[in-house]
């Protein structure tokens, strides 16, 4: 019997799996200790500033923070000054600081499952967060030189904090967030993205990949299609919140075996109130049934979330009792 581990090697690599990997089971989703002094912890209605020096909200109602852009509180109102008006987050720290991080890497069994640091707002995220989203997007066509001297500054920091942890930790996955597009679309067009964000991506994964980590996971619950043609290149192993708007079963044909695709379920369709696992076990077998070998290769089926879990509590619990169950027909 394979390890949830091993059956996921298995299916990314297109071998023997014994069943559909369950959501996030193949990875321990552990904290770092430079990620978890950034931020206080958020109280419902109530502004508050992170390390970064970003104003952040928790709204009611809502399912996780968002940073406040508006003019009171935009961080970077000019990025050609970015460098007087950001601050830059603590990267060292004391081993007794480290120790109960060190910790919980350490009480993994990783014949079981990766060790895998939940990393948050990769550098595009970053971008919109420090200026809103409109400046970002219109900064790279009209500031483009300023805009590619705060990338490096980001990547430059995001491989420090990386160092530290690999110093700590040793992870063997990593679980990165940075949403790349709307659900129809790309943020940028594919040249912009090679411009801009390839090579910050390339020295950031590349420094993991050369340091131990195995598999990189890398979160964006939107459109990326017209962006898989970079993924290789920056070191992406498994893209996870991938929509049905990018017609998986297309992306598996042409890049199974060197990406592997996990989710399928939008959670913005399937995350709701009133779900019941029927409507999830048909919206599961529709996408099995329309993917190549039934989604038993180069395929994680999956809500689009990222991280394990769902705004309204029942549905993740519902779906990993419908992907067990398919599991056993499918793979009988």
């Amino acid at each position: 019997m394979l390890t949830k581990r091993e059956n996921f090697l298995e299916t990314m690599h297109g071998g023997n799996p014994e069943h559909y990997v369950d959501n996030f089971e193949y990875m321990t989703l552990v904290f770092d200790c430079i990620s978890a002094h950034m931020n206080p912890k958020p109280e419902v209605g109530v502004p508050y500033q992170n390390a970064w020096g970003v104003w952040n909200l928790l709204a009611e109602g809502e399912p996780g923070v968002m940073p406040l852009t508006d003019d009171e509180h935009k961080l970077i109102t000019d990025v050609c000054e970015w460098k007087d008006q950001i601050n830059t987050p603590q990267i060292m720290y004391s081993d007794e600081d480290w120790a109960p991080f060190e910790q919980m890497a350490k009480d993994v069994d990783r014949r079981e499952t990766f060790v895998a640091p939940f990393l948050g707002n990769g550098i595009f995220e970053k971008l919109h967060y420090f200026m809103g989203m409109e400046d970002a997007m219109c900064n790279l066509y009209e500031e483009p030189e300023a805009m590619h001297d705060l990338i490096d500054y980001i990547s430059d920091w995001e491989v420090k904090q990386a160092e530290e942890i690999v110093k700590h930790m040793h992870p063997d996955a990593i679980f990165h967030h940075d949403d790349w597009g709307t659900q129809r679309n790309s943020f940028m067009a594919p040249e912009m993205f090679e411009e801009f964000i390839v090579p910050a991506y390339e020295k950031i994964y590349g420094f993991w990949k050369e340091n131990g980590v195995e598999v990189i996971v890398h979160h964006s619950d939107s459109y990326c299609a017209n962006l898989l043609k970079y993924f290789p290149q920056i070191h992406i192993d498994v893209w996870q919140g991938v929509l049905d708007t990018n017609d998986i079963p297309k992306c598996i044909e042409e890049w199974g075996g060197k990406i592997t695709f996990m989710g399928g379920l939008n959670n913005g369709i399937y995350d709701k109130p009133d779900t019941t696992e029927e409507k999830l076990e048909e919206g599961f077998r529709n996408l099995l049934d329309s993917c190549p070998n039934q989604g038993k290769h180069y395929l994680l089926p999956g809500l689009t979330m990222g991280e394990p879990g769902s705004v309204f509590k029942d549905v993740y619990p519902m779906a990993t009792k419908v992907i067990y169950k398919l599991s056993k027909e499918y793979f009988a």
